[in-house]
């Protein structure tokens, strides 16, 4: 049995993955850094407190977010206030899960949040949930 060792001028049939190794990674990081950014449609400073439980964050959460100049949100699209109540009833009808959780930012007063909890009962959306963050603590 005879070995070719080089010098032979055929084909290589070989693969080489190390470009498809970088291209690979380089997918992977533009994802690690893109991911949070599409769970955040709408920045929210959220107020604090100390036993906050973790939300599970699902495609099934209806979510009412209020920015601090109390503009609404229903997931990341932008709703007038008078066209909130047909905004959420219309995105809850094509979910399983009822609830509508509401984020609203530390800075707006506690009327406006009553305020758009009123319109949502009024149109006869009754489960509701309002979401905080828990403090950081030092060092992270």
């Amino acid at each position: 049995m005879a070995m070719q060792l080089g010098g032979g001028g055929g084909v290589k049939s070989d693969i080489n993955v190390t470009p498809l190794v970088d291209v690979m990674l380089v997918l992977l990081i533009i994802m690690m850094i893109v991911a949070p950014l599409l769970q955040d449609p709408v920045q929210i400073n959220l107020p604090q407190t100390a036993f906050a439980s973790p939300k599970p964050e699902n495609q099934e959460q209806t979510v009412l977010s209020i920015n601090s100049r109390k503009e609404y949100y229903v997931g990341a699209k932008p709703v007038p206030r008078g066209a909130l109540v047909d905004e959420v009833k219309s995105v809850l009808a094509s979910k399983t899960e009822k609830t509508v959780v509401i984020r609203a930012d530390r800075s707006v007063e506690y009327g406006a949040v009553m305020e758009a909890m009123d319109s949502l009962r009024a149109g006869g959306i009754e489960d509701m949930g309002l979401i905080t963050s828990q403090p950081q603590k030092a060092g992270e």
